[in-house]
């Protein structure tokens, strides 16, 4: 059961703190009451939801207290009681924050319902900092991985950046965290309260761009019976990703051009200007200025967009970084996996560690999550890694050794299955999956080569 909310009413008068504390109590709330303004400053414990505060009393008066208790709680509702009906007054507490101004006799009816609606407000208020600390701990910069040089650089831009609305650019490869980042840049800034709006500029049909984007009123064309605020009107206050910006078709190009330009847009197929207050970040995986070299994107809207730019290292230009990732994803994905994988085979990291990883981070998590559904606690092992890993070590293994000394390709096979039944164990049947071949013609090349696995292993 939900706690009552806590009330504070402070009046110099015993009766008029006797009277009121029974109508708020009688109202569903609790009532801690206090007799003059140094004794309510100097309360401490619970915080209230509200205070009924009384304006004229001795030594520190109303207006002292109002001051200072929005100083100490910025967003607490305080209601002002007075006996004079003062209109001055009454502007100068309000200007000062103050919820309400009521005049004594108080309405009974007046006085709760100013209260509950009080209430319900700082409820909201504290329930909206609560979800937004949530997402500033979800998408924040501390929820990026890594401690390379590479990545201590990205930490150092994007905190250059949350103090002002300036346009950020991040480049990077597919699957290399560029959302993340643009996540990270909105909600450690000024306008983490409003909204974060994502759009992949590539998944929207060309002829819908515009419209996706910038809205369009009711029969702008066949299909738009109603009329459609764009993803800009969406990011009001907040904040914009234009993700894969390179992939806007020339017309929408020319419309974001001049979004940019003045802050302000029109609804497709209207005529009434909008007004914006939104911060724009893009991204994009394709080298921007080759497009615009290509004629492909505008110079123009180029220089817009590419104000403070952010590159994000692929994940093999960072691999000091991939214990780290790889442990986070064991933490983030171990629920799905019904188990507890404490820890990485030394074989496993170290195949994780060699690979190029061309869908960078995003492929790093793949791999993971995949394989904490067949590894058994509490270790992840080389063999729960897809064999395409393995597989690509062995012929990693084999170029290393260079053009030297060349040998035949029998050489090189009996070198592979000895590797193999050095790896496994002697287990003829993991070496005949792992190389790809059945158990029949792994017996034969045994007989070959002259090959036999510890006694009693098979």
């Amino acid at each position: 059961m939900a706690e009552k909310p806590l009330v504070w009413i402070v009046d110099d008068d015993a009766a008029i703190r006797e009277l009121l504390s029974f109508m708020v109590a009688e109202d569903g709330c609790r009532v801690e009451s206090f007799l003059s303004g140094a004794e309510v400053l100097a309360a401490s414990g619970a915080k209230p939801a509200a205070v009924l505060l009384d304006l004229m009393m001795p030594e520190i008066d109303g207006v002292e207290v109002l001051k200072e208790l929005r100083r100490r709680l910025p967003a607490l509702p305080v209601i002002i009681l007075t006996a004079v009906s003062d209109i001055a007054r009454a502007v100068e507490v309000t200007k000062l924050g103050a919820y309400d101004y009521l005049t004594k006799p108080v309405d009974k009816d007046r006085l709760l319902t100013t209260l509950r609606r009080a209430v319900t407000q700082h409820s909201l208020e504290q329930e909206v900092g609560r979800l937004r600390g949530e997402l500033a701990e979800r998408y924040g910069l501390r929820t990026i991985v890594g401690s390379s040089a590479a990545m201590r650089k990205v930490y150092d831009q994007i905190e250059r950046v949350l103090e002002s609305d300036i346009t950020v650019f991040i480049s990077g490869e597919s699957g290399s965290g560029k959302e993340l980042v643009a996540k990270a840049i909105h909600y450690g800034s000024l306008r983490a309260g409003g909204p974060f709006v994502d759009v992949n500029c590539a998944a929207i049909p060309e002829g819908l761009q515009e419209s996706e984007l910038f809205g369009h009123e009711k029969g702008a064309f066949t299909g738009a019976h109603a009329s459609h605020p764009g993803k800009f009107e969406q990011a009001a206050g907040g904040t914009i990703l234009l993700d894969e910006v390179g992939e806007m078709s020339p017309s929408s190009q020319a419309r974001l051009l001049r979004v940019l330009q003045e802050r302000c847009l029109t609804r497709v197929g209207g005529t009434k200007t909008i007004a914006l207050d939104v911060r724009v970040v893009s991204s994009s995986n394709r080298d921007l200025a080759q497009l615009v070299g290509e004629g492909r994107f505008r110079q123009d809207l180029y220089y817009r967009l590419v104000v403070f730019p952010i590159e994000l290292p692929p994940l093999r230009r960072r691999r000091e970084d991939i214990p780290a990732l790889v442990e986070h994803f064991l933490n983030k994905y171990a629920g799905d996996a019904g188990r507890r994988i404490t820890r990485v085979e030394p074989a496993a990291l170290e195949l994780l560690m060699r690979h190029d990883w061309p869908g960078n981070v995003r492929e790093l998590e793949n791999v993971i999550h995949r394989s904490l559904l067949v590894a058994s606690a509490p270790e992840l092992k080389r063999d729960d890694l897809p064999r395409e890993l393995a597989a690509e070590r062995d012929r990693a293994v084999l170029a290393d050794e260079g053009p030297g000394e060349l040998r035949s390709l029998e050489e090189l096979e009996r070198q592979a299955i000895e590797r193999a039944i050095d790896h496994f164990g002697g287990n003829l049947s993991d070496v005949a999956r792992q190389l790809g071949i059945g158990r029949s013609t792994l017996y034969r090349k045994l007989e070959q080569y002259g090959l036999r696995p510890a006694k009693g292993e098979d």
